[in-house]
């Protein structure tokens, strides 16, 4: 269930951490993983390592108006 307390970058991140956790370079589900966020103005980035190979995947956010 969603709370209404969560900001919608939040939310986001509990997306990514539901819905995409399989590597696409080596297929390895990360089923403990998770997405971190971070922001810089007006930019949020989303990024997950794969823990088996290392692969770096981001998603980026930008708050341009």
């Amino acid at each position: 269930m969603a709370s209404t307390h969560r900001s919608p970058f939040e939310r986001l991140r509990t997306q990514y951490n539901d819905v995409d956790l399989v590597c696409p370079s080596c297929g390895y589900d990360d089923e403990d993983g998770e997405w971190q966020a971070a922001t810089a103005g007006r930019t949020v980035q989303y990024r997950h390592v794969c823990p088996s190979c290392g692969a770096i995947r981001r998603r980026t956010l930008s708050l341009d108006s």
